[in-house]
């Protein structure tokens, strides 16, 4: 914030030395570089709630329909990636699961950076995909979904006790774009938390016992927010507020046939360009959220 007051001096004093038609290009370029920068100011003020500066995992998961849906669950995998790779967040491959024919069933993704979940978070849901089907010999329009799941990591260690009778776990062969080991041993690990059917997976560590601690780490974390979202709905109850605790349901639609457009559900924002948010530009999207969908 100094160095941008510091900046906005500098130019007032240089435009009271300069003619009035000098450099005036250079100023209007230093004037839009500024308000950018103010505008992200006013986002992060938003971030305010207690895990939004944590670092978080991202999970993508195929919605039924076979091939389709695990194509776009791979469509929405990159789309992620991009994203993070455009905020400068550092990302590591937790799980990867390949679809059949084609993309993905699942994947998980650590993202690593300054409110991380703050922002992610607003992607939790469903999100739609209509499109020309490249699968289809017939090139009929198809409609597939997948789910988008995101949890905070907690900095300090999670107070939250788990019945061992609680959990299934199972161990299958590592395979996809995990970490260097991946398709050398049963070291995968899967652990589902059968009272609240939780199902957490990693691959990525060397061994099947650092993959079921970081499994157990991401249960942990994910137990804990179902806790959190349970207290503020209940808390929504006693205040007699209606509050979507959850982020909603389907929170977005990709329409790719017969036109083009994506539109928020939440807050009504929509694009005709799918191809630029779908190659990670979600800053429209994420940061309507954020304002409450102004």
């Amino acid at each position: 914030m100094f160095s941008l007051k510091t900046r906005l001096e500098e130019d007032i004093e240089l435009l009271d030395l300069e003619d009035e038609d000098a450099e005036i290009a250079t100023y209007e370029q230093e004037e839009r570089e500024i308000e950018k920068k103010l505008e992200s100011l006013s986002t992060l003020l938003l971030l305010s709630g207690p895990y939004d500066k944590n670092n978080c995992i991202l999970e993508v998961h195929a919605g039924a329909g076979g091939t389709e849906a695990c194509d776009w669950a791979m469509m929405l995998y990159r789309m992620y990636l991009r994203y993070c790779e455009k905020k400068g967040y550092k990302t590591e491959i937790l799980d990867y699961q390949e679809g059949e024919e084609a993309g993905i069933k699942s994947a998980s993704i650590r993202v690593i950076g300054s409110y991380a979940y703050g922002y992610l978070k607003w992607e939790k849901g469903v999100h739609r995909l209509v499109r020309l089907s490249p699968f289809d010999s017939n090139n009929r329009r198809h409609t597939s979904f997948a789910s988008i799941d995101v949890t905070p990591e907690f900095d300090t260690t999670i107070d939250i006790e788990i019945n061992e009778a609680d959990l299934k776990i199972d161990v299958y062969r590592s395979g996809g774009a995990g970490g260097q080991h991946v398709n050398t041993t049963d070291s995968a690990v899967r652990i589902t938390h059968l009272p609240t059917k939780t199902v957490v997976t990693c691959q990525n560590e060397r061994s099947q016992i650092q993959n079921k601690e970081q499994a157990m780490k991401m249960l942990k974390a994910k137990l804990k927010l179902l806790e959190i979202e349970k207290q503020n709905q209940e808390m929504a109850s006693l205040k007699g507020e209606q509050k979507n605790i959850e982020f909603g349901s389907q929170i977005r639609s990709y329409v790719m046939h017969p036109y083009s457009l994506v539109k928020d559900m939440r807050t009504k924002v929509e694009t005709s360009n799918v191809d630029k948010v779908l190659d990670g530009d979600l800053d429209l999207f994420i940061e309507s959220a954020l304002r409450g969908g102004k």
